[in-house]
């Protein structure tokens, strides 16, 4: 790659891709970047009303599709589409998952191969057909992976998820050096919060949980804008990292 090229500050960027949009952090992530000014195509496996509010409200900057991220074909379509509506895409949010609710002996090996395919095979193959748009527009970019405190501490009916998780923090490294700071990539590892993850422990584990955490409380939604939007949008050097934003409870 230009060595110029990849020494120069990557502008913050200008049309993003978000999955797994729907609802909850992924749609939270598009309304944030929809407000920086920034243009969103969003995609989840079955579209919401907080999907199609958005297009009412940012009407010109917002597109969305139903498309299932283990389709390759159709996240293709999707991102032709996208690039012909808004412009060719320059940052990347990888947020669509499947959650696990079993021991791994519990597990069935089609729910194990679902969660595999959703959580790490298809965002891979999403990351790199944007990656070669990326590159064949010629432009610079940055990426966002959301990855889990799951990652770096063990707990129980979690193990498939975790490794998918922690497959990013490796690929997120990985990543980082392939494209020489021509394309920012980070990985931001969220604590417990309302999801599927602290769903399956239960109440009063995930109050346990809260009481544990140094800051006294689980993650919530407005803690992990900031952190994803200044990944996005701000002039860093932070590149090939995992960001960990659980209030210190894995420290």
């Amino acid at each position: 790659m230009n060595s110029d090229l990849a020494t120069t500050p990557v502008a913050p960027v200008k049309s993003a891709i978000v999955s797994g949009a729907s609802r909850g952090l992924g749609l939270a992530i598009a309304e944030n970047l929809l407000k920086a000014d920034v243009r969103v195509a969003a995609f989840a496996r079955t579209p919401t009303a907080g999907m199609r509010e958005l297009v009412v409200r940012h009407s010109g900057n917002f597109h969305y599709a139903a498309v299932d991220i283990t389709d390759p074909t159709a996240v293709s379509a999707f991102l032709a589409e996208a690039s012909d509506r808004l412009g060719p895409a320059d940052a990347l949010v990888n947020n669509a998952a499947i959650g696990q609710d079993s021991l791994l002996t519990q597990t069935s090996p089609a729910h194990l191969e679902s969660i595999i395919a959703t959580n790490l095979t298809a965002p891979l193959m999403l990351t790199r057909q944007f990656l070669r748009r990326l590159l064949t527009a010629g432009l610079r970019g940055r990426i966002v992976t959301i990855g889990s405190v799951c990652a770096q501490r063990g707990y129980p009916g979690l193990s498939a998820y975790s490794a998918t998780k922690g497959a990013w923090d490796s690929i997120t490294r990985s990543l980082a050096r392939e494209w020489h700071g021509r394309v920012l990539i980070n990985c931001v590892a969220p604590g417990f919060f309302d999801s599927e993850m602290s769903a399956v422990l239960g109440r009063n584990q995930v109050a346990a949980i809260g009481r544990r955490t140094p800051t006294g409380r689980l993650v919530r939604t407005p803690d992990l804008l900031p952190v994803i939007r200044m990944l996005l949008l701000e002039d860093t050097n932070i590149n090939g990292q995992v960001l960990t934003v659980d209030g210190g409870g894995s420290s």
